[in-house]
Formats: C-alpha cells, structure tokens, sequence
C-alpha cells in the first residue's frame, strides 16, 4: 500500500490448519472486504482506508496469497468459506464485502454463516447456463505452467473480458511485452504486498471457484440477510446478468448500478471513494 499509512497484520487458522493472515485499520462495527481473482489485501487499500473511519475494517489475503498460506490439495470454495467463517468468528463482524470471485465466496459463506447479517457484492461471476467464459483457461494453464507470465496474464485479462473496452482493443502482440514490462518495473514492492508476477498464477484457483458455482443461483432465495448488489455500467454482460438473476432470486436485496465505472471499481486503481460511499451508506442502515 504504497501511499496508505502501514496498516497491523493479524492472523487465524482456518478450519483446516491453514493460516489467513489480514490487515485491519479503523475502528466502530466490524466489516470484512474480501478482494477478487489475481488480487491481494494490497488492492483494497483505499476502500479500507475511506471505510476506516466508521468501521473496523478488515481486509484478508485469501489463502495462497501474501499473508495467508497455501491453496492446499483439497482446495474448493468451501475451503475459503471456512477462511471467512473463521475471520468473522474471531472479529465478530456481521457485515462483509466481496468483489468477484471474492463476491462468490462470500455469497457461498453467508449461506451457512448466520452472524452475516449485512453482505454487499460487486459481480459475482456467477455462471448462468455458460454465461461465464472459460474456454481460456486451458491455454492459461498452460502458459502458467511454461513459466510464461505476461502471457498468462493477457490470456486471463482477454479471456474474462471484464471491461470489454479495456484490453480488447490492444492486440496481443502488443499487450503482452507490455505487461511484462509493467510488472519487472514493480520489482520487489513493500514486503507485505504480493508482486503481480505471483498472483497471476492464482487466478486458476479462482476459475476452479466459478466452475463449482455456476448454476447455483437458486441456492440463495434461502439466504435471509439483507444484500446489496452493485454493478458498475462498464462492465461485461455476463457479470450484469449474474447480478440481473440474484435480484430476482434474494429474499432481502437491492441493486445499484454505478455510472461509468467498471469491473475494476472498487480496487485503488478504479473508483474506490465512489464504491465506499455506496457501501457506507447500505452498512450504516441508510
């Protein structure tokens, strides 16, 4: 976090051993921001940072990440629904955030967390009858497994399509050296902070999460808590038709579209201080 002041690190042992560690700032009722695929804590400075005056805002490293330990053999979502369920039990707190892939696990975790009264996502990716991409992820795989980085990261980035006029307009041959770049100039950031060049292989593990979720939709007409669904109005079809469905779907729910933003939103390189007052608004009961 490179322009946030240096924030505490705590830790809590999941149920199967495994350590997730997470940063905390602020202080008043508790509220847990979980990030998304190829993302760590570090994404989420500036959101926590602008909550952080009226919550005790907690942001983990989802396991295989930074401050958290590894995916382990039997990794599943319900693995990273025992990581939040351990965070919430040893902070207390009853309201949480997701983005993407991060708003899957936290959508599965209310389902069986009843101390989860308020929950607010930002697109889920959550599979409608294959709305989903996927057919990228074996060439990514296997550029991972070549050791071929930036390429992997361009595969992700186009396959999933995100922000539609973000990547898609650059050509591949271009791209590609060009992230490469981007990530040898990080270099060796903050000790806490994961560098790019070690999240991109995570994001495997987070298509592993949407594969195990699509076509889950109806599961949550019993979830009892009240939710928020937020969607900015830059993003891909599939992700708005996720948040289309849920609000058909949820007992307690309500959706806000923010204007002219994208996937991207909450992280501190899109609009975080948009995203946060949304938030606020919804978790302080307005």
């Amino acid at each position: 976090m490179r322009n946030e002041p240096r924030t505490p690190h705590e830790q809590v042992l999941s149920a199967d051993g495994t350590t997730i560690g997470y940063r905390r700032r602020g202080r008043g009722p508790g509220l847990i921001l979980v990030h998304g695929g190829m993302q760590a804590s570090q994404h989420f400075a500036k959101l926590a940072a602008a909550l952080s005056t009226d919550f005790t805002v907690y942001v983990p490293d989802r396991r295989g990440r930074g401050l958290s330990g590894p995916h382990g053999a039997d990794f599943g979502v319900m693995r990273e629904v025992e990581d939040i369920q351990a965070l919430v039990t040893a902070t207390g707190a009853s309201q949480i955030f997701g983005l993407s892939t991060g708003a899957l696990v936290v959508l599965r975790t209310a389902l069986s967390t009843p101390a989860l009264d308020r929950i607010a996502l930002y697109e889920p990716p959550l599979s409608i009858d294959g709305s989903a991409p996927m057919d990228w992820v074996p060439r990514y795989d296997h550029e991972v497994a070549m050791g071929k980085s930036a390429s992997a990261l361009v595969t992700a980035l186009k396959g999933l399509d995100a922000e539609p006029s973000l990547f898609s307009r650059i050509p591949r041959f271009a791209l590609v050296p060009l992230l490469a770049i981007g990530a040898r100039l990080q270099g060796a950031g903050p000790a806490d902070e994961v560098p790019v060049k070690a999240l991109i292989p995570t994001q495997h593990f987070d298509m592993q999460v949407v594969r195990e979720m699509a076509d889950t939709v109806m599961d949550y007409a019993a979830l009892d808590a009240r939710v928020l669904l937020l969607g900015g109005t830059k993003s891909a079809d599939y992700l708005r038709l996720a948040l289309r469905k849920l609000s058909e779907v949820l007992p307690h729910a309500r959706s806000v579209d923010l204007p002219g933003i994208g996937h991207s939103g909450p992280e501190d390189d899109g609009a975080p201080l948009v995203v946060a007052e949304a938030l606020r608004e919804f978790f302080k009961g307005r």
